[in-house]
């Protein structure tokens, strides 16, 4: 297989068709809601939990997995279910096909979306899939997504849970900085090249800030020198000990 090529789909409105009702569709609904996908489910068997989620998407709906909707928006996340076996014809008006049933049927949902031009998401089915999902860390606006392209889902979950604790808890902060940074190098014209140093000077001061503040804790450690990359000036004290390759030759 080629290399894959990693994408961040806009679902927002967007119907996605969910083929299967058991506890692996189940799981991925609650990504596609999350993602305020408009959910097409079918399958003859439904879980309870698919109910329920359907349900507490409903105008009236009061159960907590309603509670981060916002009320009068146009895009609201739904979920229709079919209780019948899949059939080409629904297909239509989809944007993303995600199969969660038996090998044969994924297979037959496949090949419907092949001649269509969708791609399908089968799940623990790499040989059925076009697309595939990630393991996905989302943190205050920052999203990391591991793949191993299907073929060793558990490896993928390890990743995802290693990088997870790597990331500043402070990790907002860092967002906000380099949207502070952002706009001032847009106002100031600064150079391409000189933005990346500039910004990794200012993350390297925000965690030399947070490191010595106890409720930091132990998530990222380092001390010693480093050479501020905009004025070329030795800097003591811990920098982010991961923020740099070796094609950084600022550093």
């Amino acid at each position: 297989m080629a290399d894959l090529l990693p994408l961040f789909l806009n679902l927002t409105g967007r119907t996605v068709l969910l083929v299967g009702g058991g506890p692996v569709a189940a799981s991925k609904l609650g990504q596609l809601v999350a993602a305020g996908a408009s959910v097409r489910v079918v399958a003859p068997e439904v879980r309870d939990e698919i109910e329920g989620l359907a349900r507490s998407l409903e105008p009236d709906g009061s159960t907590p997995g309603n509670a981060h909707l916002t009320p009068g928006n146009a895009h609201l996340p739904t979920i229709t279910i079919a209780r019948r076996a899949f059939a080409p014809a629904d297909l239509e008006g989809v944007w993303l096909v995600v199969a969660a049933a038996i090998p044969e049927v994924n297979r037959e949902v496949a090949e419907a979306a092949e001649r269509l031009h969708l791609f399908v998401n089968a799940v623990d089915d790499p040989a059925n899939a076009s697309a595939y999902l990630s393991g996905v860390v989302r943190r205050d606006g920052v999203t990391l997504a591991i793949s191993t392209s299907g073929d060793a889902p558990a490896l993928t979950s390890l990743l995802r849970e290693g990088l997870d604790a790597m990331l500043p808890r402070e990790l907002g902060a860092w967002v906000e900085e380099a949207r502070l940074e952002r706009a001032e190098w847009r106002k100031e014209r600064v150079p391409m090249q000189e933005r990346k140093p500039r910004l990794l000077r200012a993350l390297n001061a925000l965690y030399r800030a947070s490191v010595e503040r106890p409720s930091f804790g132990d998530a990222i450690s380092s001390s010693g020198a480093s050479i501020d990359p905009v004025g070329g000036a030795l800097e003591r004290g811990p920098r982010v000990p991961w923020l740099s390759g070796p094609e950084d030759s600022w550093l």
